[in-house]
């Protein structure tokens, strides 16, 4: 949610692995979209802007050829629980990459790789990246879970993806242990009263202490620009002379942001469920604010019930909980915050949906059990009481990306305006604009991404008319700034976060028609 961004592939697999039933067509889910205001988009001009300055930047020096050249080691992966199988096809690697790109012959870190290689079905085309989003999540776990959907791109790709830098094997950040975690989900994530704004930012800033100490000045490099370097170190390790690419959800800022920086080296590039490069942080708050209601008004619809009423049913359920928790599993309580992101979490794919009418009708009779396993999901939390780190090098890329820190008073002056737009969502994403980054160690980099790539192939902008995580109107900005001639839009009027593999063929066959042959469609095209 907010700004910390999941991708449905995320969310699908905790949601499996909770036991809930959801559409694993891949990444894109069963789909939907829809976003509202952020940020005016700037003229095209702006590309020099000093907001923009520092990512924009392209006078880095050039890399040594001890890390241009090196040779991949590609040996089975190692046993874990997102392993691929044993005996299976997919291999693992770790390239070298600088720690800091101002320093290319200084330190280095390790990124991990997973690859499986082509078929031979048609001719190779080179290898296709893949990232599923977060940011913060692991391509070496999610690659291998969704592949089955990408088999007719294998027949021309080897299909690569990695942990970006500051992820799971690739030096990953973690900032607090198992117990801190869940002690922190008593902190009420929508305070009412000084003492639980005090305890609210404490928790922030604590957090933040924790991933300064724990990261070190690892915590200065894992910006979104940090990880577009690393792709194109990638594309030079494996051998191709541009990069080809699809990004789900915060992939596509990545995308963008590598497009910008190398233009001429921009291959077939698929961006879906895309991220609107023209807001800042507290737009994408909004924004996202708008698009859960949009998902939550049409699963209130699809139930018979009229969106309005419904909604100012769960906003009561949600204001009751805050006063009064219902009971969990293992001696844990369902509370406001933790109700709001278990139902936030099964608006990502319409096949879900089912899920939160069993979760809302148990909490309704005073069973806090099925919501509290639904916001488990999103929190990576195993049935052992171990929560994953997803969330914590989400939040170090995010928080050294984003330049602007609202404060606490600032958020307080939004509530009415988040209110306003949704009564279930407005009070815990306007609150999370100031908290997010509270008191975070390092600076951010700046207000909105740079995207615009002059002279760059064309690339493919995917939206989705009824995503909740990152509305529709983004997929036409991002289009819009990558420049004229480059962006090129397709639309599929769906639901969920993300198209492809969404059981629309029309998008389908076009993402595949453009990186199988280099047909570019109608920049405007509709699947519906």
């Amino acid at each position: 949610m907010s700004r910390h961004v999941r991708s449905f592939a995320l969310m699908a697999a905790g949601l499996l692995m909770a036991g809930v039933t959801v559409g694993c067509g891949g990444p894109g889910g069963t789909s939907g979209h829809g976003e509202g205001k952020g940020r005016a988009r700037p003229p095209a001009s702006s590309s020099a802007s000093p907001s923009r300055s520092a990512q924009g930047s392209r006078s880095l020096p050039a890399l040594p050829a001890a890390l241009t050249s090196q040779r991949l080691d590609w040996g089975r992966c190692k046993a874990g629980d997102d392993s691929p199988a044993p005996g299976s096809d997919w291999r693992c690697a770790t390239l070298k990459a600088p720690l800091d790109y101002a320093k290319p012959d200084g330190e280095t870190i390790g990124v991990a790789l997973i690859r499986a290689k082509y078929t031979g079905k048609g001719g190779r085309s080179g290898s296709l990246l893949f990232n599923f989003g977060g940011p913060g999540g692991s391509g070496v776990s999610l690659l291998p879970a969704f592949a089955p959907q990408y088999a007719k791109l294998r027949e021309r790709y080897d299909l690569v993806s990695f942990d970006p830098r500051g992820v799971g094997a690739s030096e990953g950040v973690r900032c607090r242990d198992d117990k801190a975690i869940q002690a922190a989900e008593s902190v009420d994530l929508t305070p009412d009263t000084p003492a639980e704004e005090r305890a609210y930012f404490k928790d922030a800033a604590d957090f933040a202490a924790g991933c300064a100490r724990q990261a070190g000045k690892l915590l200065r490099h894992v910006s979104t620009d940090d990880t577009a370097r690393d792709l194109d170190l990638m594309r030079q390790v494996l051998g191709d002379d541009k990069l080809h690419y699809m990004g789900v959800s915060y992939g596509t800022q990545l995308g963008g942001v590598y497009a910008h920086l190398f233009p001429q080296r921009v291959g077939r590039l698929v961006l879906d469920a895309v991220v609107d490069p023209a807001a800042d942080s507290v737009g994408h708050s909004l924004n996202q604010t708008r698009g859960f209601q949009r998902a939550l008004d049409n699963y209130l619809k699809s139930t018979g019930q009229d969106p309005d009423r419904g909604t100012r049913k769960i906003a009561a359920l949600l204001k009751r909980l805050d006063a009064k928790p219902l009971p969990g599993t293992g001696g844990r309580v369902l509370n406001q915050s933790l109700a709001t992101i278990g139902i936030t979490v099964t608006l990502y794919s319409r096949s879900s949906w089912p899920a939160l009418t069993r979760g809302l009708e148990a909490a309704g009779k005073g069973d806090g059990t099925q919501l509290l396993a639904l916001a488990d999901t999103y929190n990576e939390r195993n049935p052992a009481g171990h929560y994953g780190s997803q969330s914590h090098a989400q939040r170090a890329i995010s928080c050294l990306d984003d330049k602007e820190r609202p404060t606490p008073a600032e958020a307080r002056k939004r509530l009415a305006s988040f209110r306003a737009v949704s009564p279930v969502f407005g009070e815990f994403m306007a609150w999370d604009t100031a908290g997010w980054c509270h008191d975070w160690p390092v600076p951010g980099q700046y207000a909105t991404p740079e995207v615009s790539a002059p002279g760059a192939a064309p690339i493919l902008v995917v939206g989705n008319t009824g995503d909740p995580a990152t509305p529709y109107e983004g997929a036409r900005r991002m289009a819009d700034e990558l420049g004229k001639g480059v962006g090129v839009e397709l639309t599929w009027k769906g639901e969920g976060h993300g198209a492809y593999g969404s059981g629309s063929g029309c998008v389908d066959s076009t993402v595949n028609g453009y990186l199988l042959e280099g047909r570019i469609p109608r920049d405007g095209k509709v699947c519906s």
